[in-house]
Protein backbone atom coordinates (compact mmCIF):
# COMPACT_ATOMS: atom_id res chain seq x y z
CA UNK A 1 0.00 0.00 0.00
CA UNK A 2 1.48 3.72 -0.86
CA UNK A 3 0.41 7.12 0.38
CA UNK A 4 1.39 9.94 -1.41
CA UNK A 5 -0.18 12.99 0.65
CA UNK A 6 -4.43 12.80 0.49
CA UNK A 7 -3.63 9.84 -1.78
CA UNK A 8 -3.62 6.13 -0.83
CA UNK A 9 -2.92 3.55 -3.73
CA UNK A 10 -3.78 0.56 -2.95
CA UNK A 11 -2.55 -3.08 -4.89
CA UNK A 12 -5.52 -5.02 -6.41
CA UNK A 13 -5.50 -8.96 -7.67
CA UNK A 14 -5.97 -8.71 -11.00
CA UNK A 15 -8.60 -10.99 -10.45
CA UNK A 16 -10.46 -8.28 -8.19
CA UNK A 17 -11.23 -5.99 -11.37
CA UNK A 18 -14.59 -5.28 -12.60
CA UNK A 19 -15.11 -6.41 -15.63
CA UNK A 20 -16.72 -2.47 -16.35
CA UNK A 21 -13.48 -1.27 -14.90
CA UNK A 22 -11.42 -3.08 -18.38
CA UNK A 23 -13.88 -2.29 -20.35
CA UNK A 24 -13.68 1.38 -19.96
CA UNK A 25 -12.00 4.30 -21.41
CA UNK A 26 -8.80 5.56 -19.87
CA UNK A 27 -9.06 8.81 -18.48
CA UNK A 28 -6.76 11.67 -20.96
CA UNK A 29 -3.66 13.01 -20.04
CA UNK A 30 -2.96 16.01 -19.11
CA UNK A 31 -0.40 18.15 -21.32
CA UNK A 32 2.82 16.81 -19.75
CA UNK A 33 1.53 13.49 -20.92
CA UNK A 34 0.80 12.52 -16.74
CA UNK A 35 -2.31 10.80 -15.70
CA UNK A 36 -3.60 13.09 -12.81
CA UNK A 37 -4.74 11.31 -9.86
CA UNK A 38 -5.40 14.68 -7.70
CA UNK A 39 -5.03 18.18 -8.72
CA UNK A 40 -4.36 20.65 -6.17
CA UNK A 41 -6.55 23.52 -6.30
CA UNK A 42 -4.75 26.23 -4.27
CA UNK A 43 -1.23 25.20 -5.81
CA UNK A 44 -1.78 23.45 -8.64
CA UNK A 45 0.63 20.92 -7.43
CA UNK A 46 -0.69 17.89 -9.35
CA UNK A 47 -0.11 13.95 -7.99
CA UNK A 48 -0.05 12.38 -11.13
CA UNK A 49 1.28 9.00 -12.58
CA UNK A 50 4.23 8.98 -15.14
CA UNK A 51 4.45 5.91 -17.57
CA UNK A 52 2.28 3.64 -19.39
CA UNK A 53 -0.84 2.80 -17.83
CA UNK A 54 -4.65 3.42 -17.56
CA UNK A 55 -6.93 5.55 -14.92
CA UNK A 56 -10.48 4.48 -14.89
CA UNK A 57 -13.23 6.49 -12.91
CA UNK A 58 -16.17 4.93 -11.07
CA UNK A 59 -19.60 5.72 -11.22
CA UNK A 60 -19.79 8.20 -7.53
CA UNK A 61 -17.99 11.51 -6.56
CA UNK A 62 -16.80 9.44 -3.73
CA UNK A 63 -15.49 6.14 -5.44
CA UNK A 64 -12.40 5.45 -6.10
CA UNK A 65 -10.11 5.31 -8.97
CA UNK A 66 -8.63 2.01 -10.67
CA UNK A 67 -5.16 2.59 -12.19
CA UNK A 68 -3.31 -0.18 -14.10
CA UNK A 69 0.52 0.05 -15.31
CA UNK A 70 1.30 -2.69 -17.11
CA UNK A 71 4.93 -1.70 -16.80
CA UNK A 72 5.60 -0.23 -13.36
CA UNK A 73 5.22 3.84 -13.20
CA UNK A 74 6.03 6.68 -11.02
CA UNK A 75 3.59 8.70 -9.17
CA UNK A 76 5.14 12.31 -8.44
CA UNK A 77 4.07 15.40 -6.81
CA UNK A 78 6.22 18.65 -6.64
CA UNK A 79 6.07 18.79 -2.58
CA UNK A 80 6.08 14.69 -2.30
CA UNK A 81 8.67 11.80 -2.72
CA UNK A 82 8.27 9.81 -5.71
CA UNK A 83 6.47 6.68 -5.25
CA UNK A 84 7.78 3.89 -7.66
CA UNK A 85 5.12 0.97 -8.56
CA UNK A 86 5.64 -2.18 -10.03
CA UNK A 87 3.31 -3.55 -12.81
CA UNK A 88 0.02 -4.54 -11.53
CA UNK A 89 -3.77 -3.18 -11.03
CA UNK A 90 -4.08 -0.54 -8.01
CA UNK A 91 -7.57 0.98 -7.11
CA UNK A 92 -6.59 5.17 -6.04
CA UNK A 93 -8.81 6.41 -3.14
CA UNK A 94 -8.68 10.40 -2.04
CA UNK A 95 -8.76 11.03 1.37
CA UNK A 96 -12.14 12.30 2.67
CA UNK A 97 -13.52 14.90 5.53
CA UNK A 98 -16.60 15.52 7.34
CA UNK A 99 -17.85 18.83 7.70
CA UNK A 100 -21.20 19.34 9.78
CA UNK A 101 -23.96 18.10 7.32
CA UNK A 102 -21.19 16.84 4.61
CA UNK A 103 -18.20 14.35 3.47
CA UNK A 104 -15.84 16.07 0.97
CA UNK A 105 -12.64 15.33 -0.91
CA UNK A 106 -10.01 16.93 1.13
CA UNK A 107 -8.74 19.72 -1.02
CA UNK A 108 -5.16 21.13 -0.99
Amino acid sequence: MYRQGDVLIAPLAEEAVPLAALEAESERRDGRGRLVLALGEVTGHAHAVVGPGRLVREAGPFDPMLLHVPDGARVVHEEHATIELPRGWYRVVRQREYVPGAVRIVAD
